[in-house]
């Protein structure tokens, strides 16, 4: 029965991860209460700002550590192996969209088709708009934001109760989310909720990126998918 198995003994990785997801959570509660939500978004969430940059590099090592399972998988089967190089590939995309590619750290010039459509003038896809589509709110928006909860609350449950969804996900080399990502994902989603400052999604998308190193480090179907 190991799919009902919750690995709940934390790494030294996950006392880690887990205290810097758990200290944000706090950290944007406590702006909130105390009235603080222009120090909020000019500090703690600024553009380029620690938050910011610790979810790009989360996003990388979320990469390099599905590129790690998918070199340890070879021997497995060729499915497995090219799910894994595809997730770590979309985690790879994924890093340089947060931070636009390095653009500004780099003090490069942004193309001419960004600044004419990209809605903040960056060297980004996620902020492109083409006509009347805004991809941040049409693709990377609340059905990304949908995605990512059925991902990390519904997908663990119904992995351990119905057996054709464990299997499809075992096959396709899905890293399931155990029961302490479940809860730091729900307390994450219930503070974002509550919180109302306009760059809250910062402190949402660091967690999740935290979590994410998590579950690929060690995820529930460990055996099957690393």
């Amino acid at each position: 029965m190991t799919r009902l198995t919750d690995r709940s003994n934390l790494s030294h990785a996950d006392v880690v991860l887990f205290g810097l997801g758990y200290a944000t959570l706090l950290f944007t509660v406590i702006y909130y209460v105390t009235g603080l939500h222009a120090e909020f978004r000019a500090g703690f969430a600024i553009e380029d700002g620690p938050v910011e940059w610790g979810t790009a590099l989360c996003l990388l090592l979320s990469s390099l550590v599905l590129t790690r399972n998918a070199l340890a998988l070879r021997g497995r089967g060729g499915l497995a192996v090219a799910m894994t190089a595809l997730y770590a590939l979309a985690f790879f995309f994924a890093a340089g969209e947060e931070i636009s590619w390095g653009h500004r750290l780099l003090d490069r010039e942004v193309p001419e088709f960004f600044l004419e459509n990209n809605a903040q003038g960056e060297t980004n896809i996620h902020n492109l708009v083409l006509g009347d589509v805004k991809l941040v709110k049409t693709v990377f928006g609340g059905g990304l934001s949908l995605v990512i909860l059925l991902y990390l609350l519904v997908l663990p449950l119904v992995y351990a109760r119905v057996g054709a969804v464990a299997r499809l996900a075992d096959r396709l080399a899905v890293p399931v989310a155990d029961r302490r990502h479940m809860i730091l994902a729900l307390v994450a989603t219930l503070v974002i909720v509550a919180v109302q400052m306009a760059t809250k999604w910062e402190s949402y998308e660091f967690v999740f990126s935290l979590l994410t190193v998590s579950i690929f480090l060690r995820p529930r179907n460990a055996d099957t998918v690393t």
